[in-house]
């Protein structure tokens, strides 16, 4: 189930890639779900949990992947928080849709 609350709520993670930069762990790069959302958003191809092969970039780490790309990795992978979607393009929506069908998800959206 996907519940959204616009404007401003309190404890929600605004800033997804310094979050993302802090928190997230190598094994979330591998997952299935992952590399299908790395393939579709960022043309990429996971190669191992710290090496992803862009087209444009090169090989980078997964630090260097799009914003909205990150934040459905925290969406998928953090329960703890609730995430600001806002960084979220509109390529993000049907995978916001998919993770809701897997799992209960609460996401934000700001002005």
């Amino acid at each position: 189930m996907l519940k959204i609350y616009f404007g401003d709520m309190k404890d929600s993670i605004y800033n997804t890639s310094v979050y993302f930069k802090n928190q997230y762990e190598d094994e979330w790069i591998i997952q299935p779900l992952v590399k299908e959302i790395i393939k579709d958003i960022d043309k990429s191809e996971v190669l191992d949990s710290n090496l992803i092969d862009s087209p444009v970039l090169g090989k980078i780490s997964p630090l260097q992947l799009a914003g909205g790309t990150k934040t459905l990795i925290l969406m998928i992978n953090d329960d703890s928080r609730v995430f600001n979607a806002s960084t979220c393009g509109d390529n993000c929506a049907k995978w916001i849709l998919k993770i809701a069908e897997e799992k209960d998800l609460i996401i934000n959206f700001i002005n």
